[in-house]
């Protein structure tokens, strides 16, 4: 059977499988559209255009209907956002290019339990636990060996959303009348909270975190007390919000994890979803926990894999099987052609020992290898690398990618040395759990509180890569880079030559590497030094004439 299956909402993905199979999931913020992007027409066309034949389902996921009425009462397309029975699910018939097809639509909240369980390792009739935070959604699902979901409870409602808005007291750019917080807010309190010092809330603080922690959720400006706060408008930058931070992000998973311990059997695996899945730190607290037998958080917790998840769902409806097959790199291929000046560049064919002796000599490098990684984060196939010695790498990697100082770096780490340097025993391949770094060698990559979001890498999960990391190894001794994503700020990862040649000249790298052949920028001053100093240029080094263009 084949499925193709779109999310309407905020990060928004259209996914085909085919035969229990991912064969894409194209979202909306890549190949440099703005970040948390809804899907374009183009978007949509592009998907088509990649099918053989026509889809047996189209599937719709649910989402908020357009009015009051339709958000009372619900609508004939969109089975909405709440609900897991299944009742709600709209099984129609519809058309595409003059053929017949099945329509499916099932609820958000369906498509993030779907997805989670879907893309796990654990089998069907598999009964376990679920767990769905993000922005609205903070509730407990069981879920039985015949897929049957039931909701346990809401732990917390808004977590995502009151996560965020601590974000948005401290900034003063940031109105305190606004009802919810911006959408990168949340993902920048997490590097913020990671600065905390202190456990313990001053009265004050507890009385703010009282209020926001409160049902219902409310904005800042709800706060009786909202003039008196303490930390408003302080700035990012000063350390007892910092401290704060730190104590609301344990507050809030302490509610969670105090509701799981005591309504949810000990001993089931747990599925999580939603965009708070994405915390780190959290996903290890739940590691750490005894209450679960395993844990699993798919790379798209967020709504980037709500299409998914609603494509798991229309196959399990149709044909019993809720698992797919599925590889991380399930995105686009990057696009080599445009009109781009290689006269700026030299030009290195495929040897991935003078890559590594050009990272190895500090330059910072764009890679683009095969096709992009769904979720948001980078995994290897979209990213930029740096050596990861020195703090200042760190700074001048945020300086490039035009973001606070305060964001942490990510290494890629070969899974044979992950224990060594992070004291990680398992495989580690999504960039969703942080460890502990052992070595003070690692600055680069060290958070302030000595943890690293770590993602590691064998020859079956990334081959490139791990030939790289390797070859890095065999000059430095470690195998271990930076990692971060290879993006403009505020959009999605770069997904086309003309783009990366725009950033790298705009940014401040020194080169790029796509499909393993290497652009180092001849104007570039630590290129120019590792010329100067005799650095191995072995291998073609195919200059192009000034004139050649892409």
């Amino acid at each position: 059977m084949n499925i193709l299956s779109y999310n309407p909402g905020h990060d928004g993905a259209i996914t085909y499988l085919q035969d229990s199979r991912l064969m894409f999931s194209i979202e909306a913020e890549k190949d440099s559209g703005y970040r948390y992007s809804y899907l374009s027409v183009a978007d949509v066309l592009d998907a088509i255009g990649e099918l053989d034949d026509l889809p047996d389902v189209i599937c719709m996921g649910g989402w908020w209907p357009r009015d009051h009425h339709e958000y009372l009462h619900g609508s004939h397309r969109n089975s909405g956002y709440r609900g897991v029975s299944g009742s709600g699910t709209i099984v129609d018939k519809g058309r595409l290019l003059r053929g017949r097809v099945n329509y499916f639509s099932s609820t958000h909240e369906r498509s993030h339990i779907l997805c989670a369980f879907g893309m796990s390792p654990f089998p069907k009739g598999t009964a376990c636990y679920a767990l769905v935070w993000e922005g609205e959604m903070g509730s407990f699902y069981e879920i039985d060996p015949e897929l049957n979901i039931t909701l346990i409870g809401d732990a917390l409602t808004q977590p995502g959303n009151r996560y965020g808005l601590l974000y948005g007291l401290a900034d003063p750019s940031f109105p305190k009348d606004g009802p919810y917080p911006r959408a990168s807010d949340a993902g920048k309190l997490m590097a913020i909270a990671s600065f905390s010092t202190r456990d313990v809330p001053t009265a004050e603080e507890q009385r703010l975190m009282s209020f926001l922690l409160r049902d219902p959720y409310r904005k800042l400006s709800d706060y009786d007390q909202i003039a008196d706060a303490p930390h408003l408008n302080v700035g990012l930058e000063d350390a007892e919000f910092r401290n704060f931070a730190g104590i609301y992000s344990d507050a809030i998973f302490d509610r969670f994890y105090r509701f799981a311990k005591e309504n949810l059997k000990g001993g089931l695996p747990l599925v999580i979803a939603g965009g708070c899945g994405l915390n780190c730190d959290w996903n290890s607290k739940w590691r750490d926990t005894d209450l679960f037998s395993e844990i699993f958080v798919p790379p798209v917790a967020n709504d980037s894999g709500s299409a998914i998840g609603t494509a798991i769902d229309a196959q399990f409806y149709f044909t019993g099987n809720p698992k797919i097959d599925w590889n991380v790199y399930a995105g686009r291929d990057f696009r080599t052609g445009g009109p781009v000046d290689l006269s700026r560049y030299d030009i290195y064919e495929k040897d991935d020992n003078r890559v590594a002796a050009m990272l190895a000599n500090d330059l910072i490098l764009g890679w683009a290898h095969g096709r992009y990684e769904i979720g948001p984060r980078a995994l290897g196939n979209r990213s930029i690398l740096a050596a990861p010695f020195r703090d200042a790498t760190r700074v001048r990697l945020n300086e490039i990618k035009q973001r606070e100082q305060f964001r942490p770096i990510a290494p890629v780490c070969l899974q044979d040395e992950a224990e060594k340097w992070f004291g990680c025993d398992r495989e580690s391949p999504h960039m969703l759990y942080t460890y502990r770094a052992t070595t003070d060698a690692l600055s680069a990559v060290t958070h302030v509180n000595g943890t690293a979001r770590l993602q590691t890498v064998t020859r079956s999960s990334n081959l490139e890569l791990c030939n790289l990391l390797e070859a890095f190894r065999s000059r430095t001794g470690y195998g271990v880079l930076c990692n971060t994503s290879l993006n403009f700020n505020g959009k999605g990862f770069i997904n086309n030559m003309v783009d990366l040649d725009a950033y790298a000249i705009e940014h401040g790298l020194d080169g790029f590497v796509v499909d393993g052949r290497a652009y180092l920028l001849k104007h570039s001053p630590r290129y120019l030094a590792y010329l100067d100093a005799g650095a191995p240029t072995t291998g073609t080094n195919a200059m192009p004439d000034p004139d050649r263009t892409m």
